[in-house]
């Protein structure tokens, strides 16, 4: 019988971390950007419900900090989206490379 490890997912974990920190430096996208920083905290999750379940099995404490993860994502993706909807009628564009306004 095939058992997953904790090793498992951690690779699972790193794998989807890479790909997220990846699609955050190259994308020039505002929209896939912020989808990336939410396959980054996924990632986190999957290592705080991971290591909760191989540390302390019987409490929950992981569990609930990725709740608590999921929360802060959902409010962010939301005021992310506001902002980034904003952006778009003003400037009719959605790339990073236009957005200027805090450079010298």
């Amino acid at each position: 019988m095939l058992t997953i490890s904790l090793t498992h997912y951690v690779i699972l974990s790193a794998l989807l971390f890479s790909i997220g920190l990846f699609g955050v430096l190259t994308k020039r996208n505002a929209v896939a950007v912020l989808i990336c920083i939410e396959i980054m905290l996924n990632a986190v999750n999957i290592n705080l419900v991971a290591f909760s379940k191989y540390i302390t099995p019987t409490d929950f404490v992981g569990q609930i900090f990725s709740i608590f993860v999921i929360t802060v994502a959902a409010a962010e993706v939301g005021i992310g989206l506001a902002i980034i909807i904003a952006i778009y009628r003003n400037k009719l564009s959605v790339n990073l490379d236009d957005f200027d306004w805090l450079k010298w």
